[in-house]
């Protein structure tokens, strides 16, 4: 279907894509990953020509139809409905040519073609597919110039998947989406007949859609059969085989260079080092697999505080005097608790979240809170309101300007912006940095509750599992509101569904969540039904002991794992003393080789129960973490 042959793309002198090939099936679902600024939107515009490469070639069938949503989003007085209408650009040619024409023949062929193209069921389609993303047949007819540019934005993709192009391209699809339209895309996708070629960091639906992931790292591109768990697995595997092939080679080198050392002067012996020094000169080096440093985060712990931390009784809130954007709200956040917002767009999730954040007053009703309590917003908007001329340490000085300077890089660097990157302007940082970077703002005083909104728009795949684990091993309260169902499963054991003016709990799934949007959005039988209840405070309960647990399994890894490193420095600095010269061993403190020896013996053995002690704390960490994704999953 698409064949990519040696694609090669230079931007600012940089090798974006590097002599890039790979062969694409048809009718394949494929997810386009890579860390971000790797050249996944460079790829694909170069796929719909947009872009032309410096070298190498795109080859389709002939007449292959390409679908890509532009930049812009559209406007005007058009509405949604007409706009995606028109997307089907044959239809609307043939409609008006049956205008136009007094030949009755010619009449008779544009009416056999409307026929098969089903141009008679393309209004009921396209009704469909706008529903499907969040617009009711009040909105569906209103002028786009009524919309915001996230809505606008939706009408062109809507205007896309009614146009079926052969070859759906999609950036990011999901990112001005709310949960709900990103669960009906979804499934609109699954079901979708021809190739698709979508770059996601939505790990749901790269696991649920696609049946191809085409990696793109340093340039290159490799296509793996099977979803994102899949290519994980491979992926996994790989990086063990490689650090094992490293390893291996690193101790060939070692004793080669050992050999040339000690035989490279020796006359007997000088052919056979020559022989060892041109082995060593032609080893490759192999990269060795290491943490990334942009996928930190460390959410620093809060100091206690008796629960609740914030409670809602009656209260109503809104931004228009005596018009509440929602009202009868009764909720408490406790420390333990790990909450997920939701409901469509414009239902209020962002307005709780500002009243729980302290950002908004209630208009009624009462809202307590502890005057001690802390609480670490984060909104989109942050991100943009970033100075751009500012680093890292410039913006938390500001902040944080009594602190002393190692508290300000320390916690800088919870998110990684250690050494060098705490000295790149705002500006130079890629969007995850900047996310990192307002987080470390936002968290600069060890909040006791922290409200994400929309969290992982700039991140990746690999940075949001990163955040997931961040957010699991965080001691105080968490609410999110997030599109991306896996990110809330892993990180909310609570879910509160703001609708019809109010908030209240939902007792369900997000699985049961998911089959009540798809049966609204359908109007099928379920549509109206509620899921079946469960004992969510049961399952609070576990999950906060769980974490509880975790967090008691870690600081146990971290305790031995200190006291290892303290033995190993002791058991250093006695091998230092005992064998030292003799003029040096009179500088000591007077102790005899048979003291430091025996010294030596018992630090020996205390360095083998702390050892002990690191293993069993490990191996019981590894097992209860297991533990957790089983029943999560």
């Amino acid at each position: 279907m698409l064949n990519l042959n040696s694609i090669t793309v230079r931007l600012g002198g940089h090798v974006i894509l590097d002599q890039a090939t790979a062969s694409l099936p048809p009718r394949s679902r494929i997810g386009l990953i890579g860390r971000n600024g790797a050249g996944k939107s460079t790829l694909l515009k170069v796929v719909t020509g947009e872009n032309e490469p410096d070298d190498g070639t795109v080859e389709t069938p002939r007449d292959t139809r390409i679908g890509y949503v532009a930049q812009e989003a559209p406007g005007g007085t058009a509405t949604p409905f007409d706009t995606v209408l028109e997307a089907d650009v044959e239809r609307t040619k043939l409609l008006a040519d049956a205008e136009n024409t007094e030949d009755a023949h010619r009449l008779s062929d544009i009416h056999e073609r409307l026929n098969v193209i089903d141009a008679h069921g393309a209004p009921a389609r396209a009704a469909r597919i706008l529903a499907g993303l969040g617009f009711d047949e009040d909105a569906q007819h209103q002028p786009l110039s009524s919309f915001s540019g996230g809505w606008r934005m939706r009408v062109a993709l809507a205007a896309l998947l009614f146009s079926e192009p052969d070859l759906l391209l999609l950036d990011e699809p999901s990112n001005h989406l709310d949960l709900e339209a990103e669960i009906w895309l979804e499934s609109f996708l699954k079901s979708y007949r021809k190739t698709i070629l979508v770059v996601s960091h939505e790990r749901d639906l790269l696991n649920n859609v696609v049946d191809h992931i085409l990696h793109l790292q340093g340039g290159k591109i490799t296509l793996y059969p099977g979803n994102y768990d899949s290519f994980e697995r491979v992926r996994r595997e790989r990086q063990a085989q490689a650090e094992a092939a490293r390893a291996q080679q690193e101790a060939k080198r070692k004793q080669l260079t050992a050999y040339v050392d000690r035989w490279r002067y020796k006359a007997h012996t000088a052919r056979q080092a020559q022989s060892r020094i041109k082995a060593l000169a032609r080893m490759e080096p192999i990269a060795e697999v290491m943490d990334d440093p942009t996928l930190v985060f460390d959410f620093p712990s809060p100091k206690e505080l008796r629960p609740p931390l914030i409670s809602l009784d009656e209260t109503a809130v809104g931004y228009v005097p005596d018009t509440p954007v929602l009202s009868e709200l009764g909720l408490r956040i406790d420390p333990d608790d790990r909450i997920a917002f939701l409901g469509e767009n414009g239902n209020g999730k962002t307005t709780l979240a500002r009243l729980l954040a302290g950002d908004l007053k209630p208009m009624d009703g009462e809202l307590t809170a502890s005057n001690k309590l802390q609480v670490g917003y984060f909104a989109q908007h942050q991100i943009e309101d970033l100075v751009p001329e500012e680093t890292p340490l410039e913006h938390m000085t500001r902040l944080l300007p009594d602190a002393k300077p190692g508290l300000v890089r320390a916690q800088l660097g919870r998110f990684g912006f250690s050494g060098d990157k705490a000295h790149v302007p705002a500006k130079s940082l890629s969007g995850g940095e900047r996310a990192r970077l307002a987080l470390a703002l936002i968290t600069r005083e060890a909040p006791h509750v922290l409200i994400l909104d929309e969290p992982t728009n700039h991140l990746d795949v690999d940075a949001r599992e990163a955040l997931v684990q961040a957010l699991n091993d965080y001691s105080g309260a968490v609410i999110v509101v997030s599109h991306d169902r896996h990110f809330l499963e892993l990180t909310a054991d609570r879910l509160i569904l703001i609708a019809d003016g109010t908030a209240k709990e939902f007792d369900g799934s997000l699985e049961d969540y998911r089959d009540l949007v798809l049966a609204r959005s359908s109007g099928g039988p379920g549509s109206a039904t509620k899921p079946a209840k469960r004992n969510r405070k049961e399952e609070r309960r576990l999950a906060a002991k769980a974490r509880e647990r975790h967090q008691e399994l870690r600081k146990a890894v971290r305790q031995a794992d200190a006291e290892i490193k303290r033995l190993t420095d002791e058991m250093k600095e006695i091998d230092r003393v005992a064998f030292a010269p003799q003029d040096q061993q009179s500088q000591t403190d007077g102790a005899t080789l048979t003291e430091l020896l025996q010294k030596r013996s018992d630090i020996e053995k205390a360095l083998e129960t702390a050892e002990e002690h690191w293993l069993d704390a490990s191996e019981a960490l590894e097992e209860a973490e297991a533990k957790s994704e089983e029943t999560s999953a």
